[in-house]
């Protein structure tokens, strides 16, 4: 498993983010305090607090070139 931190500042980000890990088969969570949500769900992640960075946990070993997609957006 991999955590990285990320801050999805606008709709288009949050929109951005999901069509990206989406294309990928393993699980994505996203954490913001107590609060877990599936990645690639537009409706979990607008239930988040999007004014702070947001805690990523990849279920994958192999998971680089998703790393690379999504690094505009890691803090």
């Amino acid at each position: 498993m991999k955590t990285v931190t990320i801050l999805l500042s606008t709709i288009n980000d949050v929109k951005t983010f999901v069509n990206v890990v989406s294309n990928y088969d393993f699980d994505v969570d996203l954490i913001s305090g107590r609060y877990a949500v599936d990645a690639k769900s537009i409706m979990g992640i607008f239930s988040l607090d999007l004014s702070k960075p947001i805690r990523v946990e990849i279920h994958s070993d192999d998971c680089e070139k998703l790393l690379d997609e999504i690094k505009p957006f890691i803090q």
